[in-house]
């Protein structure tokens, strides 16, 4: 068999919330109590393979017609929590915010306009009947928020160097195994995390106007609202992993930059806030600039 490339697409970050399965009501808590025991569950990168192969028909499928029944599993002090994939509602929601992000040539390129609205109008439909909907996974292109830093520690910090698995290749690559990317997440329980938004806004609306790091930490914070009080919050590179060699990986602690920075802010040092700020616009800046390289 050939070998299969692990490069994934897109250079996508994720903030996930996994909930304990008490938080689900039956069927759904069966359902995924059987869901976490199985042994062969599929990552991000298939379901990011499976929304590209949904593109390819004429016309494309923008969004799966049924909604996903996977979920990445974790367990946490022994509670096995599940974070259900909601892959059709992300979709209808990504859908939406697709015009900011694309010239309209290539949007109407990749999904015509009659697809667009075809679906716009059955995510409508939808609400209708669902209208405490939301998903359990923010999913971020090229950047991590730096609101969503604010929720993590760097002692919660998580780094795992990729490697090269070795087989006995052949000439035709039989026998060998694909590469195994690094990770770079954070974990932090519930509590924790709504504490930090809770602390974190005070710190910046007492020093800051409002602008876009307090609106998208109020949004956040709104958000982690919803769910169940024992959850487990993830802050996952993804696909950025991609994007930076594994040195600054290694180097990268955007969350202690940011606490660092509200921690200065809180105390009326605004050079230490600034100096913190410069390097994370820094970092970032470097990264959302590969967006647009040839």
């Amino acid at each position: 068999m050939p070998k299969v490339s692990s490069l994934v697409v897109p250079y996508a970050s994720y903030l996930r919330v996994y909930e304990p399965l008490a938080a689900f009501p039956e069927p759904e808590r069966a359902h995924w109590s059987r869901y976490a025991r199985r042994t062969d569950r599929p990552s991000y990168q298939d379901e990011l393979r499976r929304s590209l192969a949904d593109l390819l028909p004429t016309p494309p499928v923008p969004v799966p017609v049924h909604e996903s029944s996977d979920a990445f599993v974790v367990e946490s002090d022994g509670v096995v929590c599940v974070c259900p994939w909601r892959t059709r509602l992300r979709g209808w929601q990504a859908l939406g915010e697709l015009p900011g992000q694309l010239p309209a040539s290539v949007l109407d390129a990749v999904l015509p306009p009659v697809v667009r609205r075809q679906t716009a109008a059955d995510y409508e439909q939808w609400l209708v009947r669902n209208p405490d909907a939301r998903p359990w996974i923010r999913t971020s292109t090229w950047q991590v928020p730096l609101n969503w830093f604010v929720l993590v520690a760097d002692e919660e910090r998580q780094f795992e160097k990729g490697y090269e698995k070795r087989g006995d290749e052949g000439a035709d690559g039989e026998g060998a195994e694909p590469a195994c990317a690094p990770v770079l997440r954070y974990r932090t329980p519930m509590v924790q995390a709504r504490r930090r938004v809770a602390r974190g806004l005070k710190t910046l609306r007492d020093t800051l106007d409002d602008g876009p790091l307090v609106e998208g930490l109020t949004d956040v914070g709104r958000w982690l609202e919803e769910f169940h009080p024992r959850s487990l919050v993830e802050l996952d590179y993804g696909g950025l992993v991609h994007a930076l060699t594994e040195e600054q990986l290694a180097e990268d602690h955007s969350a202690a930059d940011v606490a660092e920075g509200i921690e200065a802010l809180r105390n009326g040092d605004g050079e230490g806030a600034g100096e913190a700020y410069a390097r994370l616009m820094e970092r970032w800046r470097a990264v959302r600039d590969r967006q647009f390289s040839n």
